[in-house]
C-alpha cells in the first residue's frame, strides 16, 4: 500500500491546481496528489490536462466537497495507508510536511493530525490527515450528509475523542480563503458558504455527534488504538 493521498476536491478552479503542484515541488512533496472533479465542469479538460497523479471524474450530486472527498476517499481506502484532505486553495509551504504527517500518524496509530493554515491555526484543523482505519470505519472521511462546512469541527471533534489529535505549528500549509483577505469571493466561495449551508451542516454535524452511529465509530477506532 502507499503511504498518503492527498486528496483535493476542485470546480472551476484548474489554476489553483497549478499552483498548488507548484507548492508541492517546492515543499518536495512524496506523496499521491488526487484531484476529484465533477463530470458536469466547464473546466474539466482544463484539470486534465495538468499531469496530476490522479484525476477522479463523479457525477456531481448537488454543491460542496463532502459528497466528493467521501467518494474519491472510499474508492482508494485500500490502497492508501493514510488520508490526507487538502482544498485547492491550501497550499503546503513546509519542506517534507507529508512525510512529517505520515510519521505522525504512524506514531499515533489511529489518529488525526494537521498544521498551521496562517488563519485558524491550532484552531481547527483545516487541512488534515487521518490515519486508514478512520476512512475505513466511516467509509469516507466525514459523516454522510454533510454539504461543505462542520468538515473540520468533526475532525478536531474525532481526535479529541480518540485521545489522537496531533497539530504541528511548525507545519505551515496555508489556506488562501477570502476571509484571510489574500483571496477574492467567487462563485464558488459564496455558493457553499451560503446561510443554507450553514444551516444544514450544523444540524447534520451536531446529530450526528450526539448519535449511535457517532459511538459505535468511536468504539471501534478506540479498540484499534
Amino acid at each position: 500500500m502507499k503511504n498518503l493521498a492527498v486528496i483535493v476536491p476542485s470546480r472551476g478552479r484548474p489554476h489553483n491546481i497549478i499552483e498548488l503542484l507548484h507548492s508541492f515541488e517546492e515543499t518536495q512533496t512524496e506523496s499521491d496528489l488526487i484531484v476529484v472533479i465533477d463530470d458536469d465542469d466547464l473546466t474539466k479538460d482544463a484539470y486534465l490536462e495538468l499531469g496530476i497523479d490522479k484525476t477522479i471524474i463523479l457525477p456531481r450530486e448537488g454543491k460542496g466537497m463532502a459528497k466528493p472527498l467521501n467518494k474519491a476517499s472510499s474508492m482508494l481506502k485500500d490502497e492508501y495507508r493514510h488520508f490526507s484532505f487538502l482544498g485547492d486553495d491550501h497550499r503546503p509551504r513546509t519542506k517534507n510536511w507529508d512525510v512529517n504527517f505520515i510519521d505522525t500518524l504512524d506514531e499515533l496509530g489511529t489518529g488525526i493530525v494537521y498544521g498551521n493554515d496562517l488563519l485558524q491555526g491550532e484552531n481547527l484543523p483545516t487541512a488534515v490527515a487521518m490515519t486508514g482505519n478512520i476512512v475505513k470505519a466511516l467509509d469516507g472521511m466525514v459523516p454522510t450528509g454533510l454539504i461543505h462546512l462542520y468538515l473540520d469541527n468533526f475532525w478536531m471533534q474525532l481526535g479529541k475523542d480518540l485521545g489522537a489529535l496531533r497539530y504541528l505549528g511548525h507545519i505551515i500549509i496555508e489556506h488562501l480563503h477570502p476571509v484571510s483577505g489574500k483571496v477574492g469571493w467567487d462563485e464558488g466561495y459564496r455558493d457553499v458558504n451560503a446561510q443554507e449551508v450553514y444551516t444544514a451542516d450544523a444540524k447534520v454535524y451536531f446529530e450526528y455527534i450526539a448519535g449511535e452511529d457517532y459511538q459505535n465509530l468511536l468504539k471501534v477506532l478506540l479498540a484499534q488504538r
